[in-house]
Formats: structure tokens, C-alpha cells, sequence
């Protein structure tokens, strides 16, 4: 299985709390990417498609130190500053490659009990989706109506029973990923500040019913860092919720995988 991850971005929000790309933001003394490096191997993943920009150089170092070049390949996106629907567009060949593609957003700190639960989920096309959040214009919304998702947007527009945030993570079926793919180009062509979930979103709401699939990870624990209070939350609760975990992981690692 492919997957396809966002790691291009500045990471303005951040502000001066961290310098360099959020993918190599350190929890433990391992990256962000260390992390996604061995909890995707772990789950059998054997292609990461990598958009990089800022400070590319950096990430390239960190995928070199990890030895991961087998696994981790780079796109490289010259327009990183112009809006993330040009990043999620690099990855067209990786959406359009005829394979299930597993798609994230490179700065999230998760258990890996997440990643486990999206590949191996009944639906083909799905997203993870956690039902404890606070309400807002910043989570993006997976909303349900009778149990269907019928939108996905930072500030829905279809009539819902209730919501769940996304936890930036989902999975396309061949088909699928290649619509999303022609999708990120048109949204690209008549806005390039638009975010890209709007690409997904298209395609999802040309789909019939049911074509898409939530899997609730409610409890597991993870977090988006975008903000420093992000970061602080982080380092100070949701790391140490995964020290056990990380512990396994490379401990495995180690074995030889056994």
C-alpha cells in the first residue's frame, strides 16, 4: 500500500516557538517522522510519497540519517508558500497510480493504534474521525446524517445530525484516489490559496451514498500541531499517553520486526 503525506509547509502558526519543517518537530528524541517511518512500516506500508518545501534539505538529512530512503520518496514543491492545495496536487501520480493510497498530514503526533485501525477498515474510502472535539472554524468536520457521511469541511454546507473531527488521515480506493487527484487539480486551477480538502470534498459529494466510510477513534490519542499551543499540549500530555508505544515500536524494530 502507498501512502501520500504533507510535509512542504512553513508552519507560520507556530510562530518563533520552533524553527525548521513541523515533520521534524522531536517528541522523545525522535522525530515526527522517525515516528511515521516506523509505525507505517509497521503496518505493512511499503512506498511514502513525501511533499517537501521548506527547508527541504533538512528533511532529506533526516530521511538519510534514518536510513529510510527505501521506503520515504520526496516530492519536491517550489511553491510551498502558496497554499497547501499545490502541495496536495504534487501528489497526483501518487493518487493516480492504480493502488489503494493511504493519505496524511505529516504534522500529526498519533498512536499508532490509529493507523492500524485505517488499514485495516472494512470501507475502501474512509477517514478517521474523532467525536471529542471542540466546535470551531479551525477542525475540519466530518458530518453525519442517519449514519452517512454527507459533508467534510471546515465549515459545512449540507444539513447534519452530528460531527466528528478529522484527524487528518484517510484512505481512497484506486478509483477514487485518481478522481481526488483530478479533483486537487481543478480546485488548484480557480483558487491556489484554497485549502485542499476541498478537493476531497468534491469528490465526495459526486459520490453516492455510503461511498465513504468514518472510522471512530475516539480515545486513542493524538493531536494536529499547528499552533504552540499545539506543541505544548503535545509534549506535556499526549507524548506521554504514547511512551509505552513507542517503546513496542522500536523494540520491534530491533527484532527484526518479530
Amino acid at each position: 500500500m502507498r501512502v501520500g503525506m504533507l510535509g512542504a509547509g512553513v508552519g507560520r502558526r507556530l510562530g518563533d516557538v520552533e524553527a525548521g519543517p513541523k515533520i521534524l518537530l522531536e517528541f522523545g528524541g525522535r522525530s515526527l517522522l522517525a515516528r511515521h517511518v516506523d509505525i507505517l512500516r509497521a503496518c505493512g506500508v511499503t512506498r511514502i510519497d513525501l511533499v517537501i518545501g521548506y527547508q527541504a534539505a533538512a528533511v532529506e538529512a533526516e530521511i538519510a540519517r534514518l536510513g529510510a530512503g527505501d521506503l520515504v520518496h520526496t516530492i519536491f514543491n517550489p511553491d510551498y508558500e502558496d497554499g497547501a492545495i499545490l502541495s496536495f496536487c504534487k501528489l497526483a501520480e501518487t493518487l493516480s497510480a492504480g493502488e489503494p493510497v493511504l493519505f496524511m498530514d505529516g504534522d500529526v503526533l498519533y498512536d499508532r493504534r490509529l493507523m492500524a485501525r485505517l488499514v485495516t477498515a472494512p470501507d475502501e474510502n474512509c477517514f478517521l474521525m474523532d467525536r471529542t472535539t471542540e466546535d470551531g472554524d479551525d477542525p475540519v468536520k466530518l458530518c453525519l446524517r442517519r449514519g452517512v457521511l454527507v459533508d467534510f469541511h471546515k465549515r459545512p454546507q449540507r444539513a447534519y445530525d452530528w460531527w466528528g473531527e478529522w484527524v487528518g488521515f484517510c484512505r481512497f480506493s484506486p478509483v477514487i484516489a485518481a478522481e481526488v487527484a483530478a479533483a486537487a487539480r481543478a480546485v488548484a486551477a480557480e483558487d491556489r490559496g484554497a485549502i485542499y480538502e476541498e478537493a476531497i470534498r468534491r469528490v465526495l459529494l459526486q459520490q453516492p451514498p455510503g461511498t465513504f466510510g468514518v472510522v471512530d477513534i475516539t480515545g486513542l490519542p493524538w493531536i494536529e500541531i499547528d499552533f504552540p499551543e499545539d506543541l505544548a499540549r503535545a509534549r506535556s500530555e499526549i507524548f506521554a499517553r504514547l511512551v509505552d508505544d513507542d517503546e513496542a515500536v522500536s523494540s520491534r524494530a530491533a527484532s527484526g520486526g518479530s
